[in-house]
């Protein structure tokens, strides 16, 4: 491999330490972050975050959710902070790189994930020693921003089925809409109006247990994924007041990337 491949670069250094605080799992870097986006966050857009109080105060969790927009982690954040937990993302590696934002989410004790790589199984191993430790997981299973046209979830990876069959934490589902408005897909704009109410949905915990055991069973994965899938897309159906279409887009048989802004490229075409 080239030296200039991600497994040859500096290795980031990875804080991981027990919850405490509130909300839980805060740590001096996170409260600061905080303060400074949350009063923005309420400025440019309203929120609906009142089933939040579905998800545990403490303990283990994980709670995974669609993604469609830029602004999504930061509306994921502030729903979680908001329900008494400061959660702890697996994101990708690419951010965690940046000269002055790497360093912030590293501060934060957030988990940088080496995509489409060997090295993402790297993200997994501390994933689990952070629900050990009894920190709630903030993931977005299709690990990019959904390709499907009118933004319904698509086909997910199974990392977060593994981590769940593996770990046993309880998986919520959430749904989220709204945040698309405010700064559409791959765009960086930001449209403050109208103002926009960013909605999250939160239900049950999914039942992994059929699962249980069968983590290196791909087949298995694919259908535990699916079964988190499907309880998020019916959450959104909820929010969205609409029934999603049969078919699922599936970015394995697409021909677009897997990740990134595949919308780059039609650009300069």
């Amino acid at each position: 491999m080239s030296k200039s491949g991600s497994s040859q670069k500096k290795p980031l250094k990875i804080r991981l330490n027990p919850p405490h605080g509130y909300p839980l799992g805060i740590n001096p870097t996170f409260r600061f972050c905080a303060s400074i986006l949350i009063p923005i966050m309420r400025l440019i857009a309203k929120y609906d975050y009142r089933e939040g109080v579905k998800i545990p105060k403490s303990g283990p969790v994980i709670v995974a959710s669609n993604h469609v927009s830029y602004m999504d982690a930061l509306a994921f954040a502030f729903f979680l902070f908001s329900n008494g937990r400061a959660p702890r993302f697996l994101g990708k590696i690419e951010v965690f790189r940046a000269p002055i934002i790497g360093r912030i989410l590293l501060a934060a004790e957030q988990i940088p994930v080496d995509r489409e790589s060997k090295e993402a199984s790297v993200a997994l191993t501390y994933a689990l020693q952070l629900l050990g430790m009894g920190h709630l997981i903030a993931v977005y299973p299709e690990g990019t921003l959904t390709r499907d046209q009118e933004y319904w979830p698509m086909t997910a990876k199974t990392g977060v089925a593994r981590l769940a069959v593996i770990s046993k934490a309880p998986v919520y589902p959430a749904a989220q809409w709204g945040t698309q408005r405010v700064i559409p897909p791959y765009s960086k704009k930001i449209r403050i109006f109208p103002r926009t109410t960013v909605r999250y949905r939160v239900g049950e915990p999914v039942d992994l247990s059929p699962w249980y055991g069968k983590e290196e069973d791909p087949v298995a994965m694919a259908e535990a994924t699916a079964k988190i899938m499907g309880a998020i897309t019916e959450l959104l159906e909820e929010i969205r007041g609409q029934v999603r279409p049969k078919a699922i887009f599936d970015p394995h048989t697409s021909e677009l990337p897997r990740t990134g802004n595949f919308r780059k490229g039609e650009k300069k075409q």
